[in-house]
């Protein structure tokens, strides 16, 4: 098949993904359905060779199958610029191997690769700094590592959400009220004792409606959101944190928010986009490997992934 597409994806171990909810297997079926050529690999699979970029890969074949969704078949080393696309679905944490993994994948870039998402742009958009663009679209935030800074912050606006700048799947998110004996605990562990900057936004009561994720393909929003419902007694509308889902159709502030951000994803070269929103505000802009595909596919018979490779096959033809 000489002028079969060839697509290679960057993630973590395929045998430990959550087949029916995995958003990264609902792209590869929707590539294999295309007759698309998968290239799979890990991080620890690239690699630079006197200013090559490198890959050492797998190819796979897929299966819509919850025990059985996909074979190894050959393996073996490429040039990353051979590949017409590659996408990077490699999970946080954000440390200093995935911005290593993203210089030699800008390195394919320059040789006429594309990436989704683009590299700079990856390293760039922090998931919870990018809303900085964007403060028309946001509670009042404050970012400090500072503890005194940090407690004033909460004693101005009485009850807050603290985070981590490199968390993922609500992992370390706290609420904090005035006058919490636990205060000084939860800023020295969020803030590893100030030595990491620390997010803190003022508590949104409507997360009690769920913490909602809209997904954007090429600064497009899908017209339909995820809300994620926190589980009794908690206050993270995470998947991972136990939190139910109901789908449900965008409101129009949550058009009018996606109408914001849109030109802005679309020059970075943020292709495919997850953003969370909690009552009318966004919270965090999800770059690296936004999730919820399969969720929405299901409640509302859609195709998600086949939006996202129209839009990339477009770029391929343009």
């Amino acid at each position: 098949m000489p002028n079969t597409h060839k697509l290679g994806i960057v993630m973590d171990s395929i045998e430990s993904i959550k087949p029916w909810k995995d958003s990264s297997l609902a792209m590869m079926l929707e590539a294999q359905v295309r007759g698309w050529q998968i290239f799979y690999l890990q991080i620890d699979d690239i690699y630079l060779d006197n200013g090559i970029a490198m890959g050492q890969f797998r190819t796979l074949s897929l299966h819509d199958d919850n025990h059985h969704w996909f074979d190894y078949l050959e393996s073996g080393c490429c040039r990353l610029q051979d590949l017409d696309v590659i996408l990077m679905r490699k999970d946080p944490p954000f440390d200093l191997e995935y911005i290593y993994c993203t210089y030699i994948l800008e390195q394919a870039e320059e040789q006429g690769v594309l990436l989704v998402n683009k590299p700079s742009s990856l390293r760039d958009c922090n998931e919870k700094l990018f809303t900085r663009v964007f403060p028309q679209c946001c509670v009042e935030t404050l970012v400090s590592r500072n503890p005194e800074i940090l407690k004033g912050f909460i004693e101005q606006h009485q009850d807050v959400i603290i985070k981590p700048l490199d968390g993922m799947g609500g992992q370390s998110i706290f609420r904090i009220q005035a006058g919490d004996p636990n205060t000084n605990a939860i800023i020295e562990a969020v803030s590893k004792h100030g030595r990491s900057q620390s997010m803190v936004q003022r508590y949104i009561p409507e997360i009690s409606a769920g913490d909602k994720r809209i997904l954007l393909i090429d600064g497009v929003a899908i017209p339909y959101a995820l809300a994620r419902l926190p589980a009794p007694g908690e206050n993270r509308g995470n998947i991972a944190a136990g939190a139910t889902t109901r789908g449900q159709t965008l409101s129009e502030r949550d058009q009018w928010l996606c109408d914001q951000i849109g030109d802005e994803l679309r020059a970075r070269g943020l292709l495919f986009v997850g953003i969370d929103v909690i009552g009318d505000y966004i919270t965090e802009i999800n770059v690296t490997s936004p999730t919820c595909i399969r969720e929405l596919d299901q409640d509302f018979d859609l195709n998600i992934s086949a939006d996202l490779f129209e839009c990339i096959e477009k770029r391929l033809s343009t």
